[in-house]
């Protein structure tokens, strides 16, 4: 007797926990059924794969969607269309909104606001502070919660938690891994001076590899000390990389394509403050080091720290111009770029954006194309070669730093839960997105 689907993904390369092989993939009820030959099964809805690489859906565990306060640079409907058009499946969206992400309250507010706006899943870190640390125990555990985020160094808005004290009172409060901005303040504050007006090649001066390592040094010690995980952001520098190498026990690590891909000097001169982000682009010593520490396995996830501003904001002489820039549209091309240049392979690149965010983050049935999970696909074509431009963008920002760069690889469709979201670079299914669970505070019931 044939086995009948809700959606049948057929003929397609699958890549998953058991390697890489033409299988068709069986969806009921959003999750998936079974995966082998299919042939001989119905579906109510069949998308043909021929060509293409079936991936478990993309996880993108930092982006800033600037919502509420920052609308005009993006929301979360806009944030979340960027997402599905560039493969994303699901988002963990930063809490230096304004107001911050700090209390129960605002972090039921985000989630209400997502609901029947977001077009991926989703879900929100808490904020923490000098003031907060009594109330993170509560926000962590609240459904839609992937976890705590403090910043050790100022970066956009007003989060910010520089000294051990404080950082180790949050430490001892929260249970699950949280999640670090590691740059020393002390340090920033000292080389502020040493910004140059008007030039953005200072700003890895300004915020030099030593404040980063200093930061991380200090966050390590303080995670031995109180017993607790930490996930490290942004890594930018090829020190952290080899520090944290011998501290796998309780650091994660994550790295951005930004990092792995634009060089300092150059890309100063030539994009000016749109090469702008915290901590800074750096130099190729540094980018050798990073992509040695994710062959070498140190690198945990892959995330975009999509965080936009505008062209006009980002047109400010330095150091007027604020850090940051777009890139959850561009994650996915741009590391499918590195995949087809040989700098990594395609199952490294599924282990870095869905097993590696399910393991660190804990996860509940996402990040593996297996037997009862969500059905969650990032439908790619690896010899699809085209430019990405400013156009293609749907962020509100309205620009990317890759701007006129040609990558080989690309999305060519987003399923969440067993919906078609995103098509051939159209969106089919408008705010379904649903909040995300972790093993870790499972809803009741």
């Amino acid at each position: 007797m044939s086995q009948t689907f809700d959606l049948l993904l057929k003929g397609g390369e699958v890549v998953n926990h058991a390697g890489r092989g033409k299988a068709d993939v069986g969806v009921i009820n959003g999750k998936i059924a079974e995966i082998g030959d299919l042939s001989q099964a119905s579906a109510g809805e069949v998308v043909d794969c021929t060509g293409l690489h079936v991936l478990p859906g993309v996880i993108d565990s930092q982006v800033h969607f600037r919502e509420p306060g920052m609308e005009w640079k993006e929301d979360l409907q806009s944030g979340s269309l960027a997402a599905v058009l560039g493969g994303v499946t699901a988002v963990f969206e930063m809490p230096n909104t304004e107001p911050t992400t700090t209390s129960p309250d605002m972090l039921t507010d985000k989630l209400n606001r997502a609901k029947n706006r977001m077009h991926c899943d989703h879900a929100f870190y808490a904020g923490g502070t000098n003031e907060n640390y009594d109330i993170l125990p509560v926000m962590e555990q609240m459904v839609g919660c992937c976890g705590v985020k403090v910043f050790m160094g100022a970066s956009t808005g007003s989060l910010l938690v520089k000294d051990d004290e404080g950082i180790e009172r949050i430490l001892r409060r929260i249970k699950r891994r949280a999640a670090f901005h590691s740059e020393d303040e002390y340090r920033l504050e000292e080389r502020r001076g040493l910004a140059v007006a008007g030039d953005w090649t200072s700003h890895p001066v300004v915020r030099d590899p030593e404040a980063a390592i200093m930061s991380t040094k200090r966050l390590v010690k303080l995670a031995r000390k109180t017993g607790k995980r930490i996930h490290v952001l942004h890594i930018s520098t090829a020190e952290e990389m080899e520090f944290l190498a011998h501290h796998r026990d309780i650091a994660s690590v994550e790295a951005t394509p930004q990092h792995l891909t634009l060089e300092a000097p150059g890309i100063y001169e030539e994009i000016k403050g749109r090469a702008q982000m915290n901590p800074p682009v750096r130099e190729r010593h540094h980018i050798d080091g990073l992509w040695r520490g994710l062959a070498l396995g140190v690198v945990d996830v892959i995330g975009s720290d999509h965080a936009p501003h505008t062209l006009e904001e980002k047109a400010k002489p330095y150091p007027q111009s604020p850090s940051g820039m777009p890139g959850v549209q561009t994650l996915v091309p741009i590391m499918l770029d590195h995949v087809n240049a040989g700098r990594l392979t395609l199952e490294r690149f599924v282990d870095l954006t869905s097993h590696g965010v399910q393991r660190v983050f804990g996860i509940a049935g996402k990040g593996r194309m297996a037997r009862g999970w969500d059905a969650d696909f990032t439908l790619v074509d690896m010899n699809h070669s085209r430019e990405i431009t400013d156009d293609w963008s749907a962020s509100k920002s309205g620009w990317t730093p890759f701007h006129g760069r040609t990558v080989k690889g690309w999305p060519m469709a987003t399923i969440v839960r067993g919906k078609v979201i995103m098509r051939d670079d159209e969106l089919v299914t408008e705010g379904a997105g649903e909040p995300v669970h972790f093993m870790e505070n499972l809803p009741e019931g």
